[in-house]
């Protein structure tokens, strides 16, 4: 990784057209289909492009396929990592490697049309620095779309942005971005997060969203989840607000029981008694709650620093596939 990491630190000129971006992982039934499609539609769009592959430990025989797929096609690069790091991870690695002016991602699934992605450049040409591809109508079961909705009002309060609730993995951004986050080293990413570090020029626009051509989805809902819970005490620290408010508010209400308490003492001999004990050892309880709660909040985020610390890379990469000349 370092070879990679180094390059963007060191400038260079992005030269003009289209680099487009793929998290590869178990999808040796799709790849092809998806470079076919993929082919047609930047050659129509013209001008120069290629394709980034990076297999993020796929189990099956995807990059066996992306190594074919090299061989056949001058304008493909892949990269094998050496395990599975994760989506954003892997996006992160091949966006480090983009050539051209402006990356463009999407999912190996082909649930994100590559034919909608001259929808997402024409809107790019508005002056815009980052066009997402909203889904007209999502093609997840239940669950799953719940969990997206969750992770994206996360991500809201993350990114600042209200464009959040309309994220997805089918973007198109200025490559330039990345250099806001060239010095990012962290085994928790959120390429959306990053992005908003370098700009705030975002938007989405409606683009097809087909079923899944083979196979299933490998984002369950309780990755999502974990993904969400990673994102809000990564990148934001309205967590440590929430437990100041808890705290602060319990503070509020100790008060109100503790004067409730003297005042029933003062003017209520008959409470001068045992009786009160069940509603005081609630009231404890609520508290000690409340002390945990925040403790656990702040324990999180100093996992956040202890990973941190430990230098963890982001991805190693295992091989890369061998650049035909053409």
């Amino acid at each position: 990784m370092g070879n990679e990491h180094s390059q963007i630190l060191g400038g260079g000129e992005l030269l003009p057209g289209i680099s487009v971006v793929v998290p590869v992982y178990n999808s040796e039934a799709t790849l092809v289909a998806l470079v076919e499609r993929l082919e047609k539609v930047l050659v129509a769009i013209g001008g120069a492009f290629e394709l980034i592959l990076v297999n993020d430990g796929s189990r099956d025989r995807s990059w066996e396929i992306v190594g074919e797929l090299s061989q056949r096609f001058a304008w493909i690069r892949g990269l094998d990592l050496m395990r599975n790091y994760g989506q954003h991870n892997a996006l992160l690695c091949g966006i480090r490697l983009a050539r051209f002016e402006v990356t463009v991602t999407l999912d190996d699934d082909l649930q994100n049309p590559p034919e909608e992605i001259g929808v997402l450049l024409a809107k790019l040409g508005e002056g815009l620095d980052v066009v997402y591809g909203k889904p007209s109508e999502l093609q997840h079961g239940l669950w799953r779309n719940l969990a997206s909705l969750i992770t994206k009002a996360v991500l809201k309060g993350a990114m600042g942005a209200d464009t959040a609730r309309n994220i997805s993995p089918f973007r198109a951004f200025r490559t330039v971005l990345r250099d806001a986050f060239a010095t990012y080293r962290s085994p928790f990413v959120s390429i959306d997060v990053l992005l908003t570090w370098g700009s705030t020029k975002f938007v989405a626009v409606p683009v097809k969203h087909e079923a899944r051509a083979a196979g299933k989805s490998n984002y369950t809902v309780r990755k999502l989840l974990v993904h969400a819970m990673n994102m809000v005490t990564g990148f934001s620290t309205w967590p440590l607000q929430l437990a100041s408010f808890i705290g602060f508010g319990f503070t509020v209400l100790g008060v109100g029981v503790l004067l409730f308490v003297v005042m029933r003492y003062i003017f209520d001999p008959s409470a001068r008694s045992v009786q009160g004990f069940p509603f005081l050892a609630s009231i404890i309880a609520i508290f000690a709650g409340a002390q945990l709660f925040a403790l656990g909040v702040i324990g999180e985020y100093l996992a956040r620093l202890h990973f941190r610390t430990m230098d963890r890379p982001t991805y190693v990469v295992r091989q890369r596939t061998t650049e035909k000349e053409g």
